[in-house]
């Protein structure tokens, strides 16, 4: 194992989410088997969409193209942190970490306008029910889904060649278990005051105005849903709707907090436990909340 003091090397060294404890080495053995069912689970969704032509809808393609983003999510993260905690090494490369970066803020950011695509969806579904084929077409959903992507991976690049041009002249020791950037900026050798304010830019571009977009979608979807005769009517969009509110009230709140709360709020194991739920958790909850909710899906898992 790494001697921690020896900061003189290239390499970044990660402290890691658990040591080798009792409880600890199980709490590590249900984190591995969480990634694993996220795995299943994400993949299994985006088979169902794939083969059930019922599924053949933009809701379920944004779905499927959600799945998608949370498995590779997962993949980003868990498996370097088994690895160093099974080999009881702790370093990680400059050019690792910033991929680890760049993956984890495209996925990240791409998540956030992709659950704004949705929301807009179900609020054409459920207000202009007639029209719903004609402003939801297959091109208009590829463009927000190629779009989802697009300012992930802008807002990805920029952030990850940035924090890594800074130097790091003193302790490269990362209390961490993955390579973040706010955890990244703490160690810098230099003032990144304005790359912060940057990186708060980004988060209100990135995390406000798709939430603010999702929130007045839904405020419209209530208002019609309360104007509706049908009982029946009002089950069917509540039970549509709250698995998706579900969904962006866990993504939504464990990202603000990270990246957007006064740091004076945060301490480091705090931080570490928000980012293994919105790594490790959120992922696998996605997918059993839609099948769980959705008749749909049941139904497509049943045949």
């Amino acid at each position: 194992m790494e001697d921690l003091n020896d900061t003189t090397e290239m390499n970044f060294i990660l402290l890691g989410l658990f040591n080798h404890t009792q409880t600890h080495v199980f709490l590590f053995s249900m984190v591995l088997m969480i990634f694993l069912i996220s795995l299943l689970g994400n993949a299994l969704m985006i088979v169902l969409i794939h083969e059930d032509p019922q599924l053949h809808t933009p809701m379920y393609f944004f779905l499927s193209q959600l799945s998608l983003m949370d498995m590779m999510v997962v993949s980003t993260i868990v498996p370097k942190m088994a690895t160093n905690y099974l080999m009881g090494t702790r370093t990680i490369s400059p050019a690792g970490c910033g991929t680890q970066i760049f993956l984890f803020l495209t996925l990240g950011g791409g998540e956030c306008f992709l659950l704004a695509a949705m929301a807009y969806d179900r609020y054409v579904a459920i207000c202009h029910p007639l029209r719903y084929p004609i402003l939801m077409n297959h091109k208009l959903c590829f463009h927000m889904t190629a779009g989802s992507w697009l300012l992930g991976g802008v807002d990805g690049l920029m952030q990850a060649g940035t924090t890594l041009s800074f130097p790091y002249c003193h302790s490269r020791v990362i209390n961490h278990f993955f390579c973040e950037a706010p955890s990244l900026v703490r160690l810098a050798c230099a003032d990144t005051t304005f790359f912060e304010f940057f990186m708060y830019v980004c988060c209100i571009l990135m995390l406000l105005i798709p939430l603010s977009l999702i929130l007045a979608s839904y405020s419209l979807i209530l208002a019609a849903v309360l104007r509706m005769k049908s009982i029946a009517a009002q089950k069917k969009a509540f039970a549509t709707c709250s698995s998706h509110l579900a969904v962006v009230g866990l993504f939504y709140g464990a990202m603000i907090f990270i990246y957007m709360w006064p740091k004076s709020y945060h301490s480091v194991a705090l931080d570490k436990v928000v980012s293994a739920f919105y790594t490790t958790f959120t992922p696998v909850l996605n997918p059993l909340i839609y099948s769980v909710r959705n008749k749909d899906v049941k139904g497509a898992l049943r045949k």
